[in-house]
């Protein structure tokens, strides 16, 4: 197994932030270099219900400045070419970033210079829940690099879509441990330019009626809303390097092909597998129905490029969906 759940060993080096290169047209956000504290957090900010980070410090940095250097430098390796058109989703990894955060860097890179109102992000819950589609009871996310609010009537405009789709109730939960959703927060806070708000949905239920269901309704509720959707999902976990090759490639393709029911039917046919097929295959829903007509791959590595070991790996895959800029 590789050793991604035991997230990421800190630097303890007071070290500042790396700035952001000034040829990625954005200035430098210099950082502190006092450690996150959860509990000081909420203590300055009692007026605000703030969900604390229960991986900081493991699976990603836990200070601020070495938050802010690593995705950073992440962000500034990713050698990407943004596509030509309206930028409606994208599909990252999230393990932790030491892991998975140069396949990410690459998704986000493409965000550089946009300044959406509302990110939602759409993950798997990995954790046993009575509910088949989740959010968070929490009026903000913490992290190292700040607090995150949620767009609470935004929440509240997707349940109602959610109800009137499939008569599926949204369930909001508090204190929840789920990294899937928060890992992509830091990435987020570090490229866009502007603050954004949050519309968080965690998918228990990965059959086809409730997923669907659950793109149209996060399309109705984000209809005329400057607006960017993130898939949350690792791919194949725990094959040798050349089996998931196989199968990554197969659930790549179905992405890259725009075809969400495909993307679902992969495990059941043997021939792919995505943890988080189900937040892929609404987020396509969801972003077609916004107006999006193509997916580009932007990268594809595994757990084994990092560990050097590949008898048993993880992978992860980059891309974007858009609206063709020469679309009718």
């Amino acid at each position: 197994m590789p050793a991604e759940d035991a997230g990421w060993l800190c630097d303890r080096a007071a070290r500042g932030p790396t700035p952001f290169p000034a040829c990625l047209g954005r200035s430098a956000k210099p950082r502190g270099q006092v450690c996150y504290n959860p509990r000081k957090t909420l203590r300055r900010r009692m007026a605000i219900d703030v969900r604390p980070s229960p991986i900081a410090g493991t699976w990603y940095p836990g200070s601020s400045a070495a938050l802010a250097e690593s995705v950073d430098r992440q962000l500034a390796e990713a050698e990407v070419e943004p596509p030509e058109g309206q930028i409606l989703a994208l599909l990252a990894p999230h393990a932790g970033h030491i892991y998975s955060g140069q396949v990410a860097a690459q998704a986000f890179r493409c965000l550089d210079g946009l300044a959406p109102e509302v990110v939602c992000v759409v993950s798997p819950l990995h954790q046993l829940h009575a509910g088949q589609v989740l959010t968070t009871a929490h009026e903000a996310y913490a992290t190292p690099l700040g607090e995150v609010p949620v767009d609470r009537s935004l929440v509240d405009r997707f349940a109602q879509a959610l109800a009137d789709q499939a008569d599926i109730r949204l369930e909001r939960v508090r204190r929840d441990r789920e990294h899937a959703l928060e890992i992509e927060l830091p990435f987020l806070q570090r490229v866009l330019t502007t603050p954004f708000r949050l519309l968080p949905v965690m998918l228990r239920d990965q059959n086809r009626v409730t997923i669907e269901a659950c793109g149209h309704a996060l399309a109705s509720a984000l209809a005329g809303v400057p607006a960017i959707l993130v898939a949350s999902s690792d791919l194949s976990h725990f094959f040798p390097a050349p089996v998931a090759g196989r199968l990554d490639a197969e659930l790549l393709a179905r992405v890259e092909a725009f075809d969400p029911a495909a993307v679902l039917a992969a495990e059941e046919e043997g021939v792919g597998f995505a943890c988080g097929r189900g937040a892929i295959a609404a987020v396509l829903w969801a972003a077609r129905d916004l107006g999006a007509n193509r997916v580009r791959l932007l990268g594809y590595a595994t757990s084994g490029d990092v560990t050097g070991d590949d008898t048993s790996v993880v992978g992860y895959g980059a891309a974007v969906v858009y609206r063709s800029a020469t679309a009718g």
